[in-house]
């Protein structure tokens, strides 16, 4: 029951921060909670079609399908995230600016918020797909009871999603005015964070070398499996002995958007 509760808290919490952050960065375009409602329900299908797929998406590409799959979700993810985060930064304002007259701007808005449904399917199917894969992995031949799991099951989906609504109500206390860099900030980092998973995935498929792996470790002061390191794996992607190759891509992300958003800005 522990495992399964340890194991669906680390994916829904991933999710529900990625949902926390943008629901808050969005709370001032119109119709943004259909938005999010859509992404979150596509991406919960596409984890149960995926879960009635999993044999053959692990047999194809010499056992490295569901590598390959996690890869290319992340890197939609963190495209839609980073286009995301761009277009706010030359909007976001105006919209702050100008919150009671969003409904004349819905189309602008929709534009960016269909970014946002993408980026939240993507990511939520990307938790739910390893949370079945785990149990598939991990507890097939453990003998550990159907309604054990299903209790463990139920209490880490009701944590995860819980620190992230307690993230959500923490971030819209924050004034309106000063809510647009908050969550700018946050939503680079988990821009990035994600980047450096994506490279960490590559690497474990064969694709990118590590180059020097690790390129530190951090383990024995921020270890991983402790709650702070939980909570920062699931918000920034944090890696206790990361190599140069997740490093460089998350740099690459993290110095690419942040300049975007600058020259954005100016334009």
């Amino acid at each position: 029951m522990f495992s399964a509760a340890l194991i669906v808290y680390r994916e829904a919490l991933e999710a529900a921060l990625v949902v926390g952050i943008v629901a808050a960065a969005t709370r001032m375009i119109a119709h943004r909670d259909r938005w999010i409602a859509l992404g979150i329900a596509l991406g919960c299908a596409g984890a149960l079609a995926l879960a009635s797929v999993a044999d053959i998406l692990g047999r194809w590409a010499n056992g490295m399908g569901h590598e390959l799959f996690n890869a290319a979700a992340l890197a939609v993810a963190v495209a839609m995230l980073a286009w995301h985060n761009i277009w706010m930064s030359r909007h976001g304002r105006q919209y702050a600016d100008q919150a009671r007259a969003l409904g004349a701007s819905a189309s602008k808005g929709e534009l960016a918020m269909s970014a946002v449904a993408i980026a939240i399917a993507l990511t939520v199917l990307r938790e739910g797909a390893e949370t079945v894969l785990f149990f598939y992995g991990v507890f097939a031949g453990s003998g550990a009871s159907s309604a054990s799991l299903a209790q463990g099951s139920i209490l880490g989906l009701v944590a995860g999603v819980g620190t992230g609504v307690i993230l959500y109500r923490g971030l819209v206390r924050i004034p309106l005015r000063h809510l647009f860099s908050v969550t700018s900030v946050l939503l680079l980092l988990v821009t990035a964070g994600m980047a450096a998973q994506l490279a960490q995935i590559l690497i474990q498929a064969d694709v990118l070398p590590p180059i020097i792996q690790p390129l530190w470790d951090t383990s024995r002061l921020l270890p991983p499996e402790s709650s702070a390191g939980t909570l920062l794996h699931a918000l920034v992607g944090y890696d206790a002995q990361p190599s140069a190759t997740q490093v460089a891509f998350a740099g690459i992300v993290l110095v690419g958007v942040f300049l975007a958003t600058r020259m954005t800005r100016r334009g």
